[in-house]
């Protein structure tokens, strides 16, 4: 009598004849969401979706990139089953570069100011991260600049109103305005590295903050607000 196994390979698998000469029968699982995948070399951008997408709806990774890998998850006389994983391409080093820039003295300032978190939820700020995993720079690359063109930019995928966003000039620039076109320059180069890749599923958000939950920042939670 077959007896079905568990099979705990997490490299690719292809389907491979059966000792009996009979073929394998495989049942493919349904696919997990997932993060976004590494940067790659740009290429035009996609057409911008009608409205933005909001954080309480189910999220398709269509435009993210991520990349799948398929594994066999049980093993039952000749039938195979295959489950497709997605690999995130948040690192650790780029959890590193996030906790050193909050270090910094502007983006305290900031951050403090953003009382009602506006501008720099927790889910705001994890997409922060997955733009950095996305952008292909060295660890010490990325400056302040990055982190509030980062945060700029989740402003524009998720937010509505966009008001509140236009505080981050102040904090970089103070009254001097001539210095806004250039950063509008660099957001369209950062935007270019991640491969127009700036859509960010609310599973990869909780996987960022689950990776340090005490982190004080992840108590940002508009939820929470009185």
């Amino acid at each position: 009598m077959s007896s079905c196994q568990p099979c705990s390979q997490s490299e690719d698998q292809s389907p491979q004849p059966s000792s009996s000469g009979y073929p394998l029968e495989v049942v493919v699982d349904e696919e997990i969401p997932g993060p976004s995948a590494p940067w790659v070399d740009p290429r035009p951008p996609p057409q911008s979706p009608e409205r933005k997408r909001r954080r309480d709806e189910s999220d398709e990774e269509t435009n993210s990139g991520a990349e799948d890998i398929w594994f066999v998850e049980t093993l039952c006389g000749l039938k195979m089953k295959l489950k497709r994983r997605r690999v995130s391409s948040v690192l650790p080093e780029h959890h590193e570069v996030f906790n050193r820039l909050l270090e910094d003295p502007v983006i305290k300032r900031f951050l403090a100011w953003d009382k009602d978190l506006r501008v720099s939820d927790k889910y705001l700020l994890s997409m922060v991260i997955a733009y950095f995993s996305r952008a292909g720079l060295f660890s010490w690359q990325y400056q302040r600049i990055h982190f509030f063109i980062a945060l700029y930019l989740a402003n524009d995928m998720e937010e509505d109103n966009q008001a509140p966003k236009q505080a981050i000039f102040s904090f970089l620039y103070g009254k001097n305005r001539s210095q806004r076109p250039l950063f509008h320059k660099l957001r369209f180069q950062f935007i270019r590295s991640m491969d127009w890749k700036t859509r960010v599923s609310r599973e990869e958000c909780e996987e960022i903050q689950a990776f340090d939950p005490e982190l004080w920042v992840w108590g940002r939670d508009r939820s929470l607000l009185p």
